[in-house]
């Protein structure tokens, strides 16, 4: 007797449905971080004294090109972005067919997983760093909080940070996935 996707009870199949799913949610969070990150931009007015009498306002901006770091992120993005559709078609047409991909496809595909999550971790915590030095400053080598200045310029690299944080926790269990599955074909 067999059960779905062409597996007999004795030989496992792994689990398509689970690694579709995995796969449309790494999509709709990459995207989501990559456009959302890209739209940051913020321009502010601010007051400098020159003197007690005097103050003049200078209009300053603040956008994620203006930091290496999250630069950085957006490429990162834009490349998971791309592998998300990529493997996310690889993943539905496993499905539709109801046949799951061969172990050393399998295998090659977690590999990628793997390589895109490391670069989305690296990426995700460079970002990190950065909009935590936004948000709190640091006093030791005068770096001056502006997050009190550009907070909706924070609030998406805040916004986009933790979407990317997801993606990559994402391509880590998907790396799981494809690891239990392959392990489970040998046995």
């Amino acid at each position: 007797m067999e059960s779905g996707y062409g597996a007999s009870p004795a030989r496992f199949r792994g689990f398509p449905g689970g690694d579709f799913a995995l796969r449309l949610l790494l999509f709709a969070t990459s995207l989501s971080a990559l456009v959302v990150l890209a739209t940051s931009k913020q321009s502010k007015s601010i007051p400098v004294p020159i003197s007690p009498q005097l103050t003049i306002n200078i209009s300053r901006s603040a956008k994620f090109s203006h930091s290496p770091a999250l630069i950085y992120l957006l490429v990162a993005l834009s490349a998971t972005t791309l592998y998300s559709i990529i493997s996310l078609i690889i993943s539905a047409t496993s499905f539709r067919s109801k046949s799951f991909p061969s172990s050393s496809k399998l295998f090659r595909l977690m590999v990628l997983d793997l390589l895109m999550g490391g670069i989305m971790a690296a990426a995700t915590g460079s970002a990190g760093s950065v909009a935590y030095i936004g948000l709190k400053g640091n006093s030791h080598v005068l770096w001056n909080k502006i997050c009190n200045i550009f907070d909706e310029f924070c609030r998406h690299v805040g916004s986009s940070t933790l979407l990317s944080l997801i993606a990559s926790a994402l391509l880590f269990l998907l790396v799981l996935l494809s690891a239990y599955s392959i392990y489970r074909r040998s046995h």
